[in-house]
């Protein structure tokens, strides 16, 4: 059986902050409460002209450098999403295209929190079998969107922003894989 290796790593943050102090603006909280209870100092927030599926993109791009590989390469492609630009086509057929992979399986998955950890078991399955030589997942989500900054219990955690890996086959018997 084969073993699943991260080969390559990627994110990707928006440029606009939004402090604890600024959070302080409109609830009321300190800086202090704050990272004592989340270790959160700031968070990045898409502007109105930036999409989910641009922050996966962007993600995708960097993991691919850092893989060695090209969109070429990729055989299967998950985005971890609760926040899609549309209902269709989903977040990862628009990478797919963007990349200028192949035609290949590409779909998104929808868990929540535990959603690139679901999205790296699905490809690392992929792998171990056989089917795929090297999977490209991402998750990626614009939450500011959805973020209620009234709920002082909410807004202090959520953000925006994408990170990837390229996951691939190894049967080096030295290589650990990836551990449950």
């Amino acid at each position: 059986m084969y073993k699943a290796v991260i080969r390559g790593v990627g994110s990707y943050l928006p440029e606009t902050r939004l402090t604890n102090v600024e959070i302080e603006q409109m609830v009321e909280t300190s800086d202090e409460w704050i990272q004592t209870r989340t270790g959160i100092a700031e968070r990045r927030i898409a502007r109105p002209d930036e999409a989910t599926s641009d922050f996966a993109y962007a993600a995708a791009r960097a993991a691919l450098a850092d893989a060695g590989l090209d969109a070429s390469d990729i055989d299967l492609l998950i985005v971890a999403t609760e926040t899609p630009d549309y209902l269709l086509p989903p977040v990862a057929c628009q990478v797919q295209a963007r990349l200028g992979c192949r035609n290949i399986g590409a779909f998104d998955l929808h868990a929540t929190c535990a959603g690139f950890l679901s999205a790296l078991q699905v490809a690392e399955q992929f792998i171990k079998s056989g089917v795929h030589r090297h999977v490209l997942i991402i998750g990626a989500d614009t939450l500011s969107r959805f973020t209620d900054y009234t709920d002082r219990g909410t807004c202090i955690l959520f953000a925006d922003g994408a990170g990837a890996f390229v996951v691939s086959r190894s049967d080096d018997p030295a290589a650990t894989g990836v551990i449950a």
